[in-house]
């Protein structure tokens, strides 16, 4: 009799995708709000039940091995088609009409295959999704334009919400993801250590506008803005173009685009926190399980 395989284990199988799409257990712990040693162990679980390494650590960095990137591309296939099931099956026939706020950044980068999975889940559930701004956008809610917000926030471990004011208390928001900040320039830039910044950037009230501000002015730089968009295709087009240097989640940093830093005497950023806010008295079975669904699927991973 043949040896059967030993099953997959999709808690580990998360952390093996974090761990490669973060570049890192720090990261990756982060992400998956647990330990870096608790994740650790988790991978050499996974590199123990497949007798194969995955990942080569060195003084550099982690890297997949080549088995670890056979393994990453069924390991999202497993993952999605895992959380397609468990949606499905929850609740096959809900339907409704629910109105999602979101940063237009955020959801260009990670709602569109999240959002679609939940579709084809749901086909009867009608979708109403609006991007803007995180202030604009914690308005709209406290006016009950929507039923789910992603929102950014400064990362904390408790208080209310640091949205540029007063906001909802913390125990209404949960916390689904921690998206790592970095500056972004273009190659046509000349940036010397000592320079004034030019900045890119978008219109009050936007976060990553009081970041880059906050950031420089701390480091005793001197800045200027040269150009302003509503527009996150603007604001990357007039960088590409060598007008200036912007704020980007670091996996927004696409060709044509080039990471900034220390060399160019920027300061270092902190990641920002996305939450997930839900309206009280919000009772619809469709809202529920969109919540639900972004959570899982962005935020800490459940058991399957």
């Amino acid at each position: 009799m043949p040896t059967p395989l030993p099953p997959f284990d999709f808690d580990l199988l998360r952390s093996f995708v974090a761990v490669a799409d973060h570049g890192g257990f720090t990261r990756a712990a982060a992400r998956l709000g647990r330990t870096q040693s608790a994740v650790s162990l988790q991978i050499k679980r996974l590199e123990e039940a497949l007798n194969q390494q995955v990942f080569i650590r060195d003084r550099r960095g982690i890297y997949l091995t080549t088995e670890g990137e056979i393994l990453l591309t069924y390991a999202r296939r497993l993952l999605k088609t895992a959380d397609e099931a468990r949606v499905r099956l929850l609740e096959p026939d809900v339907g409704g009409v629910v109105r999602l706020g979101t940063p237009e950044d955020f959801a260009t980068l990670h709602l569109p295959d999240v959002l679609s999975r939940f579709a084809r889940a749901h086909p009867q559930v009608s979708l109403e999704v609006n991007c803007d701004y995180t202030a604009n956008l914690l308005e709209g809610y406290g006016k009950g334009q929507y039923d789910l917000v992603l929102c950014k926030r400064e990362p904390q471990g408790g208080g209310a919400m640091s949205a540029g004011g007063s906001g909802p208390e913390a125990d209404e928001a949960a916390s689904v993801w921690r998206e790592p900040l970095v500056w972004a320039g273009s190659e046509r830039l000349s940036l010397p250590p000592e320079a004034e910044v030019p900045l890119v950037l978008a219109p009050n009230p936007d976060i990553y506008r009081r970041r880059a501000v906050s950031a420089l002015d701390a480091a005793g730089r001197h800045w200027r803005t040269v150009y302003t968009s509503p527009s996150l295709a603007g604001i990357q087009a007039a960088v590409r173009a060598g007008l200036g240097v912007t704020i980007l989640p670091k996996e927004m940093v696409r060709p044509g685009l080039m990471m900034l830093g220390p060399d160019q005497g920027l300061p270092e950023l902190a990641d920002t926190e996305i939450v997930l806010l839900r309206a009280p008295g919000t009772t619809a079975k469709a809202a529920g399980l969109l919540a639900e669904h972004i959570t899982r699927s962005l935020g800490k991973p459940g058991s399957h």
